[in-house]
This record gives C-alpha cells, structure tokens and sequence, in this order.
C-alpha cells in the first residue's frame, strides 16, 4: 500500500503534511534528517544492474513517502517546497550521500511538461517519473549537429494520429536505462532551422528504437547512441505545438543547467571537505601552495551555492531559470575540472593509480573524477554556448547574425 507523507509517521511521531507545512525550516530539516537516517538505502553497490536497482528502489521510497520532487506541484505527487526549504533539501540528501535519479527526466523534461503538458500528459508522466518507475533520458545530440540543435536531422513524418520518426542522437545520458526518451524532431524543412522543430515523447521500447552504450574515458557506459528506424509515436505524445518546439527546448535547457546547481553545491560542498581531509591525512597542508589552492576551492564552492540559489529564486520568481543558469553551469563546469585536477596533481604518482589496484587512493576516485569531468564543458551546451548566452544575454553584447534569434 502507498503511503503519503499525510500518513507517514517516524519513531511514533507524527510528520505529516500539516506538521511539515507548520514547522520551522530547521524543523523541516531535522524532519527530514530524521527520514533519511530511518529509510537510508544503504552502500551503493558496486555491481552496475544493481546499483540501477538500488537507485529506482530508493527513488520508489522517497515518493511513497511523500520526500520527491521538492519543487513540482503536489497534485502531481511533489511536495511544492518554498525556496529555503529547496536549499535544506538539496543539502540534506547530499550530506545523506543517497542516490540521485535515474535518467534526466526530473531535471530537464519535467518542468517543460509541468508548464506545456496537458492535464492528461501531467497525469500520465509525472508520477512514474517521480517515483522512479520510468526512467526518462534526453535525446538531442546528433552526430552531424552537436550544440547547433538548431540543425538537427532526425525527422518525424505526420500519418494520420502518429508521426513515423527516423534519424540518430548521441551521447544521451544514462540512455540504456531509458524507459523513455524526450525528443526533438525535424518536422519542418532542414532550412527552417529552430522553426521546424517538434518536442516529442519516445517509448524507448518501441519497435524501431535501438539503444547502444558508449564507453568513456574511465571505462563507464553513462552515455548511448540511439538510432530510429521508422518508429510509429501517437500524435499524443507531442509537447507543445508542431514545430513550435523550439520555445520547450529553451525551457528544458535552462532548468537543465539550473536542476543540478543546487545539488552539485551541496555536492562539492562535501566532495572538496573530503579532499581537504585527505591533504591533511597525507600531511599535504604544510605546502603554502596546497592550501592556497584549497582556499580558492573554498571560495569557489560557496559561490557555487549563492549562484544556485539565486538561479532558483529566479525560478521562482518568473517560472524560467533565465540566462543566469548559463553562468551558474559555467562555474560548475570550470570547478569540477579545476578540483579534480589538482587532486590528482596533489597525490603524484599515487594519483594516477587506477580503481582495480589496491594501491589506488580511495578506490582511484580523483582519477575517475578527473577523467569524467573532460567532458563537463561538453554537456548541457558546450562551455561556449554558456558564453554566448552570458554574453547575449546578460552583458547585452551583440548578437550574432549567424546564429538564428533567441
């Protein structure tokens, strides 16, 4: 039997809804504090299929239990928290060290349906991507387009109640879990660029779709390439209007760089502690230049939260993360490159030890760290696509005739 967080109760003591709703934020906090200690998962395993499950069983917890979607309506099973208790909750799971999502959906696609989906498409998406049951993952990459989505290939042809889809996208994230996959088609001419562009919803089962992992730089699948071969999806899966997707596509992006701000501050917040404690095990400290760097870590990663917050205040404020997520993202991208990086420096030769060897410095994760954070510039729009947008947007610098109108 489901329970809500209306019903829920921890140590025999009352939590639900009007309790939560009534509490003071740190009351919130230790509410929630008290909920992660009681349901934690447990250590991540290290089998891959596992760690899948393990993933989607805790996400089935936490929106049983009234705990997911800390920014999404209630009426589709999120808890609509105001702005500080946001900044708690991303904290609170970080320090817990619980495991994140599957696939993009929550980040990307969820609020773009929240704000362009029918009742119908709300009702029918959200919960299962919420508690986990589906796992939701992105495909706009192509190979012959990269960060210019604007000239995508993969096209859908309109017949009748269904579009008949064919083309390719790469690098989707997480994609051989995928349940789902959020699209963007080409359902107007290849010259009419970001007008001719249509959001679509893909049952990655489908007959037609073929779903191939990519191995990286430390060995992982996290990315896939997806292939279309006359794959048949119901005109009720479009987002939005036909070719009108261009303006969904700039929703989803911006909460794309703005969803994991908050989680990645919260995250680096322990990551660089981590690493602090480490120079001190080893007794690094005493090197002025070793607690130079630290130091500009330091400053950098609590920067990395005011940026956060002030990208979900601009959420909150006008229903869009703006250009601002830009700058954010930027930031995140530079310190996680910059933070691994140095670690590695920082052991030596210890540091370039790998995971299978039991000489490797805390399982080898400052290598891992630093071979997965290369592409970090890459996704969500390259390092120079948040340029341009700072640069547009923020700074009002001029736009480039090149490029099609924002």
């Amino acid at each position: 039997m489901t329970m809500s967080i209306d019903e829920r109760a921890t140590d025999g003591q009352a939590t639900g809804r009007h309790a939560v709703d009534a509490a003071t934020d740190e009351e919130f906090r230790a509410i929630l504090r008290n909920f992660l200690a009681t349901h934690s998962p447990g250590p991540r395993p290290r089998d891959p299929a596992a760690r899948v499950e393990w993933t989607r069983a805790w996400q089935n917890i936490l929106y049983d239990h009234g705990y997911a979607g800390p920014s999404f309506p209630r009426e589709v099973g999120g808890m609509d928290l105001p702005f500080s208790r946001q900044v708690i909750y991303r904290e609170e799971l970080a320090r817990a060290r619980v495991p994140g999502p599957l696939g993009t959906g929550l980040g990307i696609v969820a609020p773009t349906i929240v704000r362009y989906g029918t009742e119908e498409q709300k009702q029918n998406w959200l919960r299962p991507m919420l508690r986990g049951d589906q796992v939701w993952c992105q495909g706009y990459s192509e190979p012959d387009a990269g960060s210019d989505l604007q000239a995508l290939r993969t096209t859908a042809r309109r017949e009748g109640d269904e579009y008949v889809v064919n083309g390719q996208k790469v690098w989707t994230t997480r994609g051989e879990q995928a349940d789902v996959l959020f699209c963007l088609v080409r359902t107007g001419t290849q010259e009419s660029r970001q007008n001719g562009i249509t959001y679509l919803i893909i049952d990655a089962h489908a007959p037609g779709v073929t779903i191939r992992p990519l191995r990286d730089l430390t060995g992982g699948t996290a990315f896939a390439e997806v292939f279309f071969d006359d794959v048949r999806v119901p005109v009720t899966n479009r987002l939005g209007e036909e070719n009108g997707g261009w303006a969904l596509v700039r929703t989803s992006l911006g909460h794309e760089r703005a969803a994991g701000a908050m989680e990645q501050a919260a995250a680096y917040r322990r990551v660089l502690s981590e690493l602090v404690a480490l120079a001190r095990e080893r007794g690094l400290t005493a090197d002025p230049g070793v607690r130079a760097r630290l130091s500009d870590f330091e400053i950098r990663v609590r920067l990395m939260r005011y940026n956060a917050e002030q990208v979900i205040n601009d959420i909150l404020a006008r229903g869009e993360p703006g250009p601002g997520s830009s700058a954010s993202r930027l930031l995140i991208t530079a310190f996680e490159q910059d933070l691994h990086e140095f670690a590695v420096d920082m052991l030596g030769p210890d540091g370039i030890v790998t995971k299978p060897s039991e000489q490797a410095v805390q399982r080898g994760r400052w290598l891992a760290g630093f071979l997965s954070t290369r592409a970090s510039t890459i996704g969500a729009g390259t390092a120079e696509i948040q340029r341009n947008t700072i640069a547009e947007q923020v700074l009002r610098l001029p736009h480039d005739p090149a490029m099609p109108p924002r």
